[in-house]
């Protein structure tokens, strides 16, 4: 297994997917407790919308994959906060009419991509220099702004109506958690695809909530386990010639699974029955 190192694309694949397993689970704490899971899915559909659009006419993929997802989130907040629609509904119609224009741009190519194909299922094994570059970068700023701001985020994430009559900023807080999102789901799309990044987003949080009611220890948890199923993922998809994205995906499902089975919540529940 050590062999795997001595090669330049298998050590950019797992310092990419370790960063995206740490942004992923770290804002998915935030998603998990504001019960924003479907968000994490209509953005990354629309992010991918934006790749197939930069690839039909032939500009970068990221700029336009970051105008669309925050295009997306920032829509469905503005209308959920004017009372026109609750948040599932519009982010249901967004990702539905995303997914459609990604399809349609799609079938306006003369031929075949298969990079656009990455984006969609992940490929985290293709992963270039100058991508691994962009991750950081961006991940950088994702996790500073979640650290300079945590204390605003937990407080939203649990009451966002009395964050703000106790007189934090809720509505830019809650904004900047969407943008958060939509910037994760970009940072994610070509390790584990648009079609998987949300469940790196919303499983290791789930899996961690089960283990504590401490939310430093929540998010701490969070982050090791996105971390491990992440690398353990590529490892594995490396070991038995896997799709990197799918095996990263089921080996978080399992750790939940087995979480939610052996969690010490439930235990104790059980044992006070």
């Amino acid at each position: 297994m050590l062999e795997m190192l001595s090669y330049d694309f298998m050590q950019r694949s797992l310092w990419a997917a370790a960063l995206v397993g740490a942004i992923c689970s770290m804002i998915g704490v935030f998603v998990v407790l504001r019960g924003l899971a479907f968000v994490g899915a209509g953005t990354a559909h629309a992010a991918f919308a934006g790749v197939t659009l930069a690839y039909l006419v032939g500009l970068p993929p990221l700029p336009l994959a970051i105008l669309f997802g925050l295009a997306t989130v920032w829509v469905t907040g503005v209308m959920e906060e004017k009372g026109q629609m609750k948040l599932d509904v519009s982010i249901g119609i967004l990702y539905t009419a995303t997914m459609a224009l990604a399809i349609l741009f799609i079938g306006l190519m003369k031929g075949y991509n298969a990079e656009v194909y990455g984006y969609l299922f992940g490929s985290v094994l293709s992963v270039t220099p100058e991508e691994l570059r962009t991750i950081w970068i961006l991940g950088f700023i994702v996790l500073c702004i979640m650290v300079v701001f945590s204390k605003e985020l937990y407080f939203i994430a649990f009451d966002q109506e009395m964050a703000e009559a106790s007189g934090v900023p809720a509505r830019q807080i809650f904004f900047l958690l969407l943008s958060l999102i939509a910037l994760t789901v970009v940072v994610s799309l070509k390790t584990v695809g648009a079609i998987l990044v949300f469940a790196m987003i919303l499983i290791p949080a789930s899996t961690a909530y089960q283990l504590t009611h401490s939310l430093s220890h929540m998010t701490a948890y969070s982050v090791v386990i996105g971390v491990v199923c992440a690398v353990g993922g590529v490892t594995l998809s490396y070991a038995w010639n896997l799709p990197s994205g799918p095996a990263i995906v089921l080996l978080a499902t399992t750790l939940f699974f087995l979480s939610a089975l052996f969690s010490p919540k439930r235990l104790k529940r059980a044992a006070a029955l």
